[in-house]
This record gives structure tokens, C-alpha cells and sequence, in this order.
């Protein structure tokens, strides 16, 4: 009685036949689909992405209040709510004027307090790290008293803005800075997306 055994193909004519085989896990179509998906989630994200800009949220309940108030009263949430057909009319003009002579004042008292902390601090001091400490501390408040006093000119210009007219407008595009804008930041001379540009621009350039 003869005896039947069974006779495993040859391994490397299975190892041929797998490297022939293609097991598709998805169509074709599918497939493509899902590689420029999957392409344009790696390669979609800008170089710089700017801050995206949020309205300041207005409270209509507030609308009016300028109507009844002078520029001293009002507060920034009222000076939000006006309506944009009131942008920069003479209240809101006389509101950052006030806003601007404040912060110039309070510069002007910090450089006043800088200059008596100096004064006071003339003693020699015999030990050499509490001398290294006390110098460092006069070096760091003078680059901040330098910061101060380059602030302090972009104040006076912005209030000769005001009273050109010009106070509120991009200086690029012509465009409105927006009340949100100068409520943070006084000083500025350009609209959020022009000051965008302007960092991309330096950034890429070094201008």
C-alpha cells in the first residue's frame, strides 16, 4: 500500500509568486484620494501664519453713550460700541488725546523715579557681587527708560495726527487701524494686516 505525502511547492517559487502579487487595500481612486490628502496635510501649512484678527465684541447697550458723555467720562467698552459711521469724529479724537497725554505723563514720572533711584544708588558698596548686581539692575532700568523714550516720540507724533486729522488711518493703505487696535496700542500707524505684512517682510528680508 503506498503512502501518499503531499509535496510543498518550492519556497522560492512561492516567494516569487508572492513578490508578484499586489494586495490592494483600498481602489484606486481611493487610494489617490487619500495620498493628496494625506500630501496636502504636510505641505499646506504656511511659512508664517498671521494672528487671525478678532472684532472686539461691541455691547449695544453702550451705543449711545458717547452722545451724553464727554471724552474724559468714556469709558474703552463705550468707545468700542460707537457705531463705525463715528469713527474718529471728534469725540473719539479728544478720547485718545487723553489717552495719549496720560501715557506720556506716566513715562515722564517713570523717568523721574529712574533718575532719583540712580542718585540714591551712588554709594560705593565695598562688595564686589553686590556692586556687579546693583549695576546690572542700573543697566537693565536704562534700556527700559530707552524703550520709554523712544515710546515718548511715537506720542508726540500720534497727537500731531490728532491734530491733523490723520490720527485712526493706516498710513500704507488709508484704511481704518480700527478703535480695538489704538485701544491697545495708541501709538500705532498701521492697520493689523499692514503691520503683518511688514513682519513677514522684515522676516524674509531683513529690512
Amino acid at each position: 500500500m503506498s503512502t501518499l505525502t503531499a509535496t510543498p511547492a518550492p519556497a522560492p517559487k512561492r516567494s516569487s509568486r508572492l513578490a508578484q502579487l499586489t494586495v490592494p487595500s483600498m481602489a484606486p481612486a481611493v487610494a489617490s484620494t487619500a495620498a493628496k490628502s494625506s500630501y496636502s496635510q504636510t505641505t499646506s501649512v504656511p511659512v508664517f501664519a498671521p494672528a487671525p484678527h478678532v472684532a472686539a465684541r461691541k455691547d449695544p447697550k453702550l451705543a449711545g453713550n458717547w452722545k451724553t458723555k464727554t471724552a474724559e467720562q468714556l469709558s474703552d467698552a463705550e468707545i468700542i460700541a460707537m457705531p463705525d459711521s463715528e469713527y474718529m469724529n471728534e469725540k473719539q479724537m479728544a478720547f485718545f488725546r487723553l489717552k495719549l497725554l496720560q501715557l506720556k505723563m506716566d513715562i515722564l514720572n517713570s523717568a523721574g523715579e529712574t533718575t532719583e533711584h540712580l542718585r540714591a544708588d551712588t554709594v560705593v558698596v565695598p562688595d564686589p557681587a553686590d556692586r556687579a548686581t546693583i549695576e546690572e539692575e542700573h543697566a537693565l532700568e536704562l534700556r527700559t527708560r530707552d524703550r520709554e523714550r523712544k515710546l515718548l516720540k511715537k506720542i508726540e507724533q500720534s497727537i500731531q495726527r490728532i491734530d491733523a486729522g490723520d490720527y485712526g488711518y493706516c498710513d500704507e493703505t488709508g484704511e481704518p487701524i480700527g478703535v480695538a487696535r489704538l485701544l491697545a496700542r495708541p501709538t500705532a500707524t498701521l492697520s493689523l494686516e499692514a503691520q503683518q505684512r511688514r513682519e513677514l517682510k522684515q522676516k524674509m528680508f531683513g529690512d
